[in-house]
């Protein structure tokens, strides 16, 4: 997955007050508990499909994950120079957290909380949490940020395409 790709959105509509609970209200307790909990045990393997570790939510959980293509130069299956096309994650810095990657449960809350130029994927909850969990990183399931500037612009996009095409 590489280095984190740092985001702008570094504040957060409702951080973690460090060590102490908030007066009158309950601990937050992330969702993706919830899913975990609810999902059924795994079970026995009877066919090749992979299945997940205990404490991960089920794989076939849609998520909306803020992520872009990228490419690297390469070698073609003919023996040519060619362009190797992936996907990244973007990452972004949580203030009790650490680096973390965001999921969405809908497109719309992936816009609400990142503009309506923030390119996405599609993605199973089970294998990102697991795949992210290997970096030794957190998701967030439907974060709520501070309102302000997005991290993609419309004209970042445009940029970003320009610079993709050449």
């Amino acid at each position: 997955m590489g280095a984190p790709i740092r985001s702008r959105l570094l504040d957060f509509a409702e951080p973690d007050p460090p060590g102490r609970a908030v007066p009158g209200q309950e601990p937050r307790r992330s969702h993706l508990l919830d899913l975990v909990e609810a999902a059924p045990p795994p079970g026995p393997a009877a066919d090749d499909r992979p299945r997940p570790k205990p404490g991960v939510p089920a794989y076939h959980t849609p998520v909306f994950v803020p992520a872009h293509p990228r490419s690297v130069a390469g070698t073609g299956t003919d023996g040519r120079p060619a362009r190797v096309p992936f996907v990244v994650f973007e990452l972004f810095a949580h203030p009790a957290h650490g680096t973390v990657a965001f999921a969405f449960t809908t497109p719309q809350k992936l816009v609400e909380a990142l503009g309506e130029a923030q390119p996405w994927i599609a993605a199973s909850l089970g294998p990102m949490t697991e795949g992210v969990a290997e970096q030794g990183l957190t998701v967030l399931l439907d974060p709520r940020v501070t309102p302000g500037e997005p991290n993609w612009r419309p004209e970042d996009l445009a940029a970003y395409a320009r610079e993709v095409r050449r």
